[in-house]
């Protein structure tokens, strides 16, 4: 699969898979272009369809200004390069969606699980679709 470049302002409606527009990776900072790797939006198709409900990103391409204003965003991290999205999947844990993940990602792709803690109401899973295997918990 591919990277593809996407208009906020004219793709933005445009449907990726049945149930994420390019709007949803958009960076926070409202920026324009967005870039989305194709196999990232069929990955979070994939959970969506197993776990039969809203998948909510709450990250997905970053720009470099954008990332360098996140405390603890890597420097080279994969939402620079519109191969990464954190995300909740509505009434599943942590725990629960990073281990689906990790089924469509047996041997590659980064896997961050983000549990919710004292000073984090909620919790949120990173996926990325790098070729190196990378599990983490923060």
């Amino acid at each position: 699969m591919a990277l593809k470049a996407y208009s906020l302002a004219r793709d933005g409606a445009l449907h990726l898979t049945p149930h994420f527009r390019v709007r949803e990776f958009a960076c926070r900072d409202g920026s324009d272009p967005i870039f989305v790797e194709e196999e990232l939006a069929a990955l979070l198709e994939a959970i969506r369809l197993h776990f039969g409900c809203p998948v909510a990103i709450t990250s997905g391409f970053r720009t470099a200004a954008h990332n360098a204003s996140i405390p603890g965003a890597s420097p080279h991290s994969q939402h620079l390069y519109g191969r990464a999205a954190d995300f909740r999947v509505e009434g599943v844990s942590v725990a629960e969606a990073a281990a689906y993940a990790e089924t469509l990602l047996p041997g590659k792709g980064g896997i961050g699980r983000y549990p919710p803690r004292k000073g984090r109401a909620c919790g949120w899973v990173h996926l990325d679709t790098r070729g190196t295997k990378t599990r983490w918990t923060g």
